[in-house]
């Protein structure tokens, strides 16, 4: 079994940055995908960032603000937040696939709140 343990998350002000980071525990045999989505109050969850293989994938609202990076020693995947918007607040959540084939895995998420 999995777990994936998000942190960074916050209140910040517009323009400003944070860096999220997502630890997995339990046993990582291979990757095939790794990354963020978020979930903002009364929309449904949403791709913002995701590695699979060794290709990044990138919403298009995020791109040029966004960063998303994976240390593989620790298997640790990061998101470099700038530029920050109202509207990227949210709820973000990691999420990790063994196989295109095999179940998700998702953190308990953290919560981005960006003031105006």
């Amino acid at each position: 079994q999995v777990q994936l343990v998000e942190s960074g998350g916050g209140l910040v002000q517009r323009g400003g940055s944070l860096r999220l980071s997502c630890v997995p525990s339990g046993t990582i045999f291979s990757i095939y995908k790794m990354g963020w989505y978020r979930q903002a109050p009364g929309k449904e969850r949403e791709l913002v960032a995701v590695i699979i293989g060794g290709n990044t994938n990138y919403a298009d609202s995020v791109k040029g603000r966004f960063t998303i990076s994976r240390d593989n020693a620790k298997n640790t995947v990061y998101l470099e937040m700038n530029s920050l918007k109202p509207e990227d607040t949210a709820v973000y959540y990691c999420n990790y696939k063994r196989a295109i084939w095999s179940t998700d895995y998702w953190g308990q998420g953290t919560q981005v709140t960006v003031s105006s």
